[in-house]
């Protein structure tokens, strides 16, 4: 299974070189030069890349592959998909810390045992992460902070959620 390690967001100079929004705790691992990382187009083809060069530039990463020699080419990646197989992820080491993929699918209930729907996504926004969950056919994004997700039992397959009033409801 492939999780996002980074969405390219644009082409930044004239050879080749990306602007990369990062989705991994650990960039210098993800992104060091060598690593190989599978690129899932805007078309859903897919196509391996090595990194040959990245730094940090303005809240981004800006990286060279080997294979994306002009700008013209680097036009073509704009908002692919950077993906590392799940295998390669070492354990996070903390019982507070959950890669996106442990999450999604998990079934969502209240903090009396009442299920509400499941975990569709971790969406990752400036102001932090939210959880998009599956209510009833509904998307509802819930903020992924201890005071609404106080229980997340990836083993027994769910997120407890503690909601204020309204949050879960339908508009």
């Amino acid at each position: 299974m492939d999780v996002v390690a980074g969405r390219i967001a644009k082409a930044h100079g004239i050879r080749g070189e990306l602007a990369v929004d990062v989705r991994t705790d650990s960039p210098q691992e993800r992104f060091k030069v060598g690593a190989v990382l599978t690129t899932k187009l805007r078309d859903g083809s897919k196509r391996e890349l090595t990194i040959a060069a990245a730094r940090d530039h303005s809240g981004r990463l800006l990286v060279r592959f080997e294979e994306v020699l002009t700008r013209d080419v680097a036009e073509t990646l704009r908002g692919a998909l950077l993906l590392v197989d799940t295998d390669a992820l070492p354990p996070t080491g903390d019982p507070d810390e959950f890669y996106d993929h442990e999450l999604a699918g998990l079934r969502a209930e209240l903090l009396d045992g009442t299920v509400v729907g499941k975990v569709v996504e971790v969406v990752h926004s400036p102001a932090g992460e939210l959880l998009e969950l599956d209510v009833d056919g509904r998307e509802v994004l819930v903020p992924f902070v201890l005071a609404i997700v106080p229980t997340v039992d990836v083993a027994g397959g769910r997120v407890v959620l503690d909601p204020p009033e309204g949050l879960l409801d339908a508009e």
